[in-house]
């Protein structure tokens, strides 16, 4: 009967022993978890600060390209006013040439 009870005894020191060693493994896993949760907290909070610049980055670029194509608009449009005053000046230089030939003639044929 005591080989009996000293076979009892280690069977449950064997039983306490596994149960140790189970809770120190859910206790790392555990660990494990909260440390991951943490990260993944934290990853989170970064992803929300990046996407909120995201958006102002995105804001900021829609004003800035649209303020571009208005001043190209504006370039455009002046340039193409400016080459009409150089054509009209043109036409006007040759017209005021081609007068002041015409009364130098008349000056020169009426003497």
């Amino acid at each position: 009967m005591a080989d009996k009870g000293a076979e009892l005894q280690s069977y449950n020191n064997e039983l306490v022993k596994c149960l140790e060693d189970l809770r120190e493994k859910r206790e790392e896993v555990h660990r494990q978890i909260l440390k991951e949760e943490d990260e993944r907290d934290k990853i989170q909070n970064d992803i929300r600060i990046l996407n909120e610049r995201l958006s102002r980055i995105e804001a900021s670029l829609s004003k800035k390209l649209a303020a571009r194509t208005e001043y190209d608009r504006t370039i455009r449009e002046t340039e193409t006013s400016y080459m009409k005053i150089l054509e009209s000046s043109q036409i006007l230089l040759h017209i005021l040439k081609q007068e002041s030939v015409n009364l130098v003639k008349k000056r020169t044929s009426g003497v």
